[in-house]
């Protein structure tokens, strides 16, 4: 195990990880990347900045692939049923538009919104921005928040 873990600190090798899991973390899959990013930071605090730059990179491509689902999911679904769908329940978020990306940074709900995003077929662009500034933030203060709490 610590040879795992030292070959996962080097720092090719550690950031080209915490890329894969904060993307894949970002799908509707069930993955948490903040351990990873808090394992590289530990074991190579001089990695804080970069290991915070490519997870939010990492995480924010993961919410752009989410998006890009939702869209190919809606598209489908009109296709089936031969006329556009209508998803009242979610017409709070066609209110706040690509600024409901923020919050793609929360747990559970926060990767169904960049693909509920995709689905009401919301601004890519704009959508991918506010998605980044959201999970730049949470990395931050989670991996910030760790170090303080465990030097």
């Amino acid at each position: 195990m610590t040879e795992l873990a030292q070959w996962l600190a080097l720092p090719h090798n550690g950031l080209a990880m915490v890329f894969v899991v904060a993307l894949v973390s970002a799908t509707l899959l069930p993955l948490g990347s903040e351990p990873a990013v808090f394992a590289l930071v530990r074991l190579n605090p001089d990695l804080f900045w970069p290991a915070i730059a490519v997870a939010t990179l990492g995480n924010t491509v993961g919410g752009a692939i989410s998006w890009w689902m939702g869209l190919g999911t809606h598209r489908a679904v009109d296709r089936l049923r031969g006329k556009p769908s209508e998803v009242r329940a979610l017409a709070w978020l066609g209110r706040f538009g690509a600024r409901a990306c923020l919050l793609s940074w929360l747990p559970v709900v926060g990767d169904p919104l960049c693909a509920v995003a995709g689905w009401l077929r919301l601004p890519f662009w704009p959508c991918v921005g506010y998605m980044a500034v959201g999970k730049f933030a949470r990395y931050l203060v989670m991996t910030a928040g760790l170090l303080y709490l465990w030097p």
